[in-house]
């Protein structure tokens, strides 16, 4: 205790005040950045890292480093295709918001104004009959993670259960718990309720504005050429799964080149209204939760206070030393992924990997390219490879002020 306790104090003492420092002569670039980058890599145990930065909503650095594919010594590469995970979210959002500027979509009507019968007379969503709550979800409750839904059916409040029933864990609208359940259903709205098909909307309003010819929703055996295999927390290799039907949570393939593509455009406001985007931006809810997962824990803090932490329609967004921040990552097993960028300068960075440790890398990965955000890694349980005392269950009630120093390990 007396060590979480010396940390705080020192976190007060000179972490907020080092993270309004200048931001310029923190930033790595070129030869210094690489070298940087690979230290943190060898001592993550990470094998495979892309990472893109844009500046002033411009792609002005595109490395990969280290193997796809460590048995053969393959490298990873900027066209190498990886599994996006819920960085496919962020994507889906921002699809969805170029049907709100259309006037097709009203974020603030709900789902009952888009199905053609009740939500629980379709066989996916009967185990929602008898609770009526479902009436008062809207789109933008779907996006923002407000509806009460768990992240999945499957993760129950007494844990992970294949034949899990869909339930409505609170009023919806009352506070947030991230769930891909909520946002499945809101691609399952659109295409049964308006016939729009994800898959061909993702493609027309992003993959072909942004050049992104390597990236779809669903595998293509054009992917297998170069395709990255993932690494477990053992660093066995997992299979690439290759998904047959359009899923908004978190279907996408893509490539370090696509995504830093579709990135600057997001950050830029490409093919939105300025109105428009700025809704997409717009914080929805604030978020009190310890950490983002699991997503119906009821454990509240106030380290993310001062940085006002809250979900907009579809990503994070919180308020950093360098003005609006907003940020998504994606997890799954071997797919570590992050994007995060400061709205006012138009500068991001972005993280792909095909390694379950690239997390542990992230809060330095953008110290050394961002200089001090304040991004709330520990909310994200991005927990640093150096100190896996955070990660235990005691942690959790320790205070963790997103914008205090970490030391660059040696």
């Amino acid at each position: 205790m007396r060590q979480w306790l010396a940390l705080f104090l020192a976190c007060l003492a000179c972490g907020f005040s080092s993270a309004h420092a200048g931001t310029d002569e923190s930033r790595l670039r070129g030869k210094a950045l690489d070298q940087r980058v690979e230290q943190l890599m060898r001592a993550a145990h990470v094998p495979g890292l892309a990472l893109a930065l844009v500046e002033h909503g411009q792609v002005t650095y595109l490395h990969a480093y280290g193997e796809r594919d460590t048995a053969n010594h393959q490298p990873l590469t900027v066209d190498t295709v990886m599994y996006a995970a819920s960085i496919t979210k962020a994507a889906f959002s921002y699809a969805v918001m170029t049907l709100v500027d259309e006037h097709r979509l009203a974020l603030d009507k709900p789902i009952t104004n888009l199905l053609p019968k009740p939500l629980p007379d379709y066989a996916k969503y009967a185990d929602l009959a008898g609770d009526e709550r479902w009436r008062s979800i809207t789109l933008r409750m779907l996006l923002a993670h407000t509806a009460g839904f768990p992240n999945f059916r499957f993760f129950t409040s007494a844990g992970y259960d294949p034949k899990g029933k869909l339930t409505i864990a609170f009023d919806p609208g009352a506070r947030f718990a991230y769930s891909g359940e909520g946002i499945n259903l809101l691609q399952f709205a659109l295409e049964e309720g308006t016939r729009v098909d994800v898959g061909e909307l993702m493609q027309r309003q992003l993959f072909d504005r942004f050049g992104m010819t390597r990236t779809g929703m669903t595998w293509r055996d054009a992917f297998a050429d170069n395709l990255a295999v993932n690494y477990d927390e053992a660093g066995k290799p997992l299979e690439h799964k290759h998904r047959e039907s359009v899923r908004a949570a978190g279907s996408m393939d893509t490539t370090p080149h696509d995504y830093a593509q579709l990135l600057a455009g997001m950050v830029r406001g490409d093919g939105l209204s300025a109105g428009a985007h700025a809704d997409w931006l717009r914080p929805v809810i604030r978020i009190h939760s310890a950490q983002q997962f699991p997503t119906l824990d009821t454990a509240t803090t106030s380290d993310n206070d001062d940085i006002a932490l809250s979900y907009a329609s579809g990503v994070a967004v919180y308020r950093s030393p360098q003005g609006p921040a907003w940020f998504k990552t994606g997890h799954d097993d071997g797919t570590n992924n992050l994007v995060l960028c400061l709205q006012a300068s138009q500068d991001c960075v972005m993280i792909m990997s095909n390694s379950s440790h690239a997390e542990g890398i992230y809060r330095y990965l953008l110290d050394i390219t961002l200089g001090a955000t304040c991004y709330p890694w520990f909310w994200d349980n991005d927990i640093p490879y150096d100190h896996p005392e955070w990660s235990s269950s005691e942690a959790r009630g320790m205070p963790h002020p997103p914008c205090a120093d970490l030391p660059f390990p040696r």
